[in-house]
């Protein structure tokens, strides 16, 4: 079984910050991660992973970033897109 997060980072200032992000995130097992600068989210899919979304806030702030869950509002502007 799948699931799949979408996570707000903030602190990003060009491609490369996201490219990091992005790496760090898919070295953790079971992870599958792309993070787009120009919207500042990062898509991550949890294929049986037991990685949890702390765990990966925590990846991405230790990299000197930002990283929420988008608040219920955000989610409901972002779908409707």
């Amino acid at each position: 079984m799948s699931d799949a997060v979408e996570l707000a980072i903030g602190g990003m200032t060009c491609a490369s910050c996201a490219a990091r992000i992005e790496k760090k995130l898919n070295r953790l097992d079971g992870v599958s991660a792309t993070v787009n600068y120009a919207t500042e989210i990062a898509h991550v899919s949890l294929d049986g992973s037991e990685v949890s979304t702390d765990d990966l806030v925590d990846v991405v702030e230790r990299l000197g970033y930002q990283a929420a869950l988008p608040t219920p509002q955000e989610a409901e502007n972002g779908s409707a897109d």
